[in-house]
């Protein structure tokens, strides 16, 4: 009897399992110091927590409307009005999902058909490239180019290559600001360039918002869908996991024009019906927290990144420094490795720090072979210890 060999699709062929995660497996396996995942290793808020063992005791345990309890789709509502200064209709704009990285995958599937383009900056969070595959959209990449500004260093995009890359075929454009993995804030005026092209070529901009509130310097976290013209096109992606430190929750929301939001909608409750409803109880008050929470969450990330990149260059790297998230890309050239996952191999198993490849947030693994990418959303003394692990490359 000959056996049938397994068969995969094409699309699953087409991409590799998350790069990032592996990297906390290996962290895992060697024992070393986790700055490759980003997730934070300190407490979620106390009150959180103890809203959702109110709700699971309140026995809130069923399925929820599948697009989100009302009391959240509410609350977010109201905070989406606080921030961005936006009225929007929980009943037909907004979709309650499992994470942020549902609400994008389910927001593309619903817009994008097969030949559709799609324009994505690069580097790029590694989700992109496969939702794209998965959309059965042509990804067209357009590169964020490091250029050195005084004592620092800005991330660019340069205007005549973005416009190069649209075309009739061009139905979405993904942006994420604050970014990761460059931790690039978008400028007013970068994102009125964008959204003049998203008019003219009647395309819809996906906009990864979930670092909104982590900010560093002067410029301001800009809604892209507060811009003349882009309220009926741009789909707004968020959700608790960053802003709270709760990533495990998987509560995430997209916020888009009423046509949009149904057929998100739709998406959405065929690939995952519903998000946990007793969390989603407890992202009632997330929603619901002062200012001074916002401000002190960027304050402690700040300090974070501040004690972070000294111990990085300290042990020989160059870094890029972010405006927002909490990750930094290194340049490592001057370590003499192959490339860079090469250098990664060793930092988890000789050194004790994982790190991500840069390789992994690109289209091309060349164009990222000499960077690597570190997570500060941990604390002092997981950074303290991963910067006196550090130093043994220079006693190498």
């Amino acid at each position: 009897m000959t056996s049938l060999a397994p068969r995969i699709s094409h699309k699953a062929s087409q991409f590799t399992e998350s790069v990032i995660r592996e990297m906390t497996r290996q962290a895992m396996k060697y024992g070393a110091v986790n700055l490759s995942q980003g997730f934070p290793d300190f407490p979620a808020p106390r009150e959180l927590k103890d809203a959702a063992k109110a709700a699971i005791d309140a026995d809130i345990n069923q399925y929820a409307i599948t697009w989100g309890a009302k009391r959240l789709r509410d609350a977010i509502c109201a905070k989406h009005k606080r921030f961005a200064g936006l009225d929007i209709d929980p009943e037909r704009e907004l979709t309650v999902c499992c994470g942020s990285t549902e609400a994008m995958i389910s927001s593309l599937l619903a817009v994008l058909n097969p030949g559709d383009e799609v324009i994505i900056f690069e580097p790029f969070y590694e989700n992109y490239g496969p939702d794209s595959v998965l959309s059965d959209a042509v990804p067209r990449f357009v590169k964020l180019r490091p250029e050195k500004s005084g004592d620092a260093w800005q991330w660019r995009y340069d205007e005549a290559e973005l416009r190069a890359a649209f075309n009739n075929k061009t139905r979405a454009i993904i942006i994420n600001t604050p970014n990761n993995p460059t931790g690039k804030v978008f400028t007013r005026a970068e994102l009125e360039f964008i959204a003049a092209l998203c008019q003219k070529f009647d395309t819809i901009a996906f906009t990864d918002e979930i670092y909104e509130h982590i900010l560093y310097g002067d410029q301001p976290h800009v809604y892209m869908q507060t811009l003349p013209g882009m309220r009926e096109r741009t789909v707004t992606i968020n959700g608790m996991s960053k802003t709270y430190s709760v990533t495990g929750w998987r509560v995430g929301w997209a916020i888009g024009p009423p046509e949009l939001s149904s057929a998100i909608r739709k998406v959405h409750d065929f690939l995952t019906v519903g998000a946990a409803a007793p969390l989603q109880e407890a992202g009632v008050l997330a929603c619901s927290l002062p200012d001074e929470y916002y401000q002190k969450l960027a304050a402690d990330y700040r300090v974070r990144r501040d004690r972070l990149l000294p111990q990085l260059e300290a042990a020989g790297f160059t870094c890029y420094r972010p405006d927002g998230a909490y990750y930094v890309v290194t340049d490592v050239s001057r370590f003499g490795f192959a490339d860079d996952v090469k250098f990664s191999e060793y930092l988890v198993r000789e050194i004790g720090v994982s790190v991500v490849p840069g390789s992994s947030f690109y289209r091309d693994p060349q164009d990222g072979k000499n960077q690597v990418r570190f997570c500060f959303c941990k604390r002092d003394e997981t950074l303290d210890e991963a910067g006196r692990r550090l130093l043994r490359l220079k006693q190498g």
